[in-house]
């Protein structure tokens, strides 16, 4: 999960550019199957975790969930949120005793560790020292040197720690946990479930890019839903649309390097790091979309993916049917794409 911290005007200004983009996806009228019109939908946005959201939803009595939705924010925040003192994970990442875990944690770890054997550890919440180390977690960057790597990558492994009676148990203490590679993608699947709990039959919850949506758009068309083109831009300035995804149901999320990514000294350092070098990914793939039954599942396998590379995200793809994915790569200096069969773009001209 992302900082939760205050935003300068110019950094609030971008976000809202881009939410402003998403909004225009997400009410973007198209072909092909539709529910009825007559439905008012509300809309919730803003900053949390760090980043932006935007909600879209319709309910039977037209009521103003926003409360629900704040309630869904905070519970997800105690739960997972490095940079809250008293979360879940803070607490169990400082050792504390007697750690009675939430469910939503519960959900989200038990997941990642399924997820974590599935991939080879491509996917591995036990990397957060190593995110720290290189200044992409709580704590601010310094210089790295290989024996610190090494050194730290002895406690990371999602064979470290492990779920007994509803308890987390660490091999040794040093093992600490970072959800910022599903913790978004579960939010937006607890705030949907919170909007449907209340009636709602459409609705489209994005959360910082991540997606995920059940029903209709108010035009009455399944949800329509950009992919940006992964164009390096630190400061999140550009968002041009590479491709435009039609989802009814279910989660997207999409992992990239083309903004977290911090240079020195001529190299550039991207924010996904590889669990088993300890060292930030320098791969030809450039973002990966998963579009999955529920978000949590496609946020973290997009991170895989992005982690394992171009040719082994190919094969987990085709080889889950759980799954549908869209690689946008560096083909030696073009940008190109791969897709699955089942892809859901509104217009399949690439394979």
């Amino acid at each position: 999960m992302e900082k939760n911290k205050p935003l300068n005007r110019r950094t609030a200004g971008i976000l809202l550019l881009l939410c402003a983009v998403i909004l225009f996806l997400i009410v973007y009228p198209g072909s092909g199957d539709s529910a009825p019109r007559d439905k008012r939908y509300m809309k919730a946005e803003g900053f949390v975790f760090g980043t932006t959201y935007h909600i879209s939803y319709s309910n039977p009595a037209n009521l103003d969930l926003g409360n629900r939705i704040r309630e869904a924010f905070a519970a997800v925040d105690n739960s997972l949120s490095m940079f809250n003192p008293g979360s879940t994970i803070s607490r169990i990442n400082n050792n504390e005793a007697d750690v009675v875990p939430d469910s939503l944690f519960l959900v989200v770890m038990s997941n990642g560790l399924r997820i974590s054997g599935l991939t080879g550890g491509a996917f591995d919440m036990t990397v957060a020292p190593l995110v720290d180390l290189w200044g992409f977690g709580i704590n601010g960057r310094s210089s790295v040197k290989p024996e610190e790597v090494e050194r730290i990558r002895r406690n990371v492994g999602w064979e470290k720690i492990y779920i007994d009676n509803g308890r987390i148990v660490k091999t040794t203490p040093d093992v600490r946990l970072d959800a910022g590679a599903i913790a978004k993608g579960f939010a937006c699947d607890v705030v949907l479930r919170a909007l449907m709990a209340c009636g709602c039959t459409d609705a489209c919850v994005e959360i910082g890019g991540e997606v995920a949506v059940a029903g209709f758009n108010p035009q009455g068309n399944p949800w329509r839903i950009g992919i940006n083109k992964p164009v390096e831009d630190s400061l999140s300035v550009v968002s041009e649309i590479q491709d435009v995804v039609s989802l009814h149901s279910g989660g997207m999320a999409t992992s990239g390097n083309y903004r977290n990514y911090y240079e020195e000294n001529g190299k550039k350092y991207s924010h996904t790091i590889d669990p088993s070098t300890g060292y930030p990914v320098r791969r030809n793939l450039l973002s990966a979309t998963i579009v999955s039954a529920d978000c949590m599942t496609a946020d973290a396998w997009a991170t895989a993916c992005m982690v394992a590379g171009l040719e082994q995200a190919e094969k987990w793809i085709l080889d889950r049917p759980e799954l549908e994915g869209y690689l946008i790569y560096d083909d030696n200096g073009n940008m190109s794409v791969w897709h699955s069969p089942g892809f859901p773009l509104i217009n399949k001209t690439r394979q």
